[in-house]
């Protein structure tokens, strides 16, 4: 039988693991929302040069709507 003061030992290994998986985690994800605040921002400072210049987008062409009726007979 294995003594009660192992359990608990491997019981917090177990957590400590966690906890560092969750932290490393944490690291990765701020820098992945630090590259993409990044990338937000210049694609934001490109629009606005680009429309401060003048440059605009076709308008889409607009599509009727055409209904059908049935002949009668």
């Amino acid at each position: 039988m294995t003594p009660l003061y192992l359990y608990f030992f491997t019981i917090m290994t177990e957590q400590q693991e966690h906890l560092k998986n969750l932290l490393d985690q944490r690291v990765k994800l701020d820098q992945q929302i630090s590259q993409n605040k990044e990338l937000f921002w210049k694609v934001q400072g490109a629009i606005e040069y680009l429309t401060q210049i003048g440059v605009t987008l076709p308008e889409p062409e607009k599509v009727e709507k055409t209904t059908e009726v049935a002949a009668e007979e």
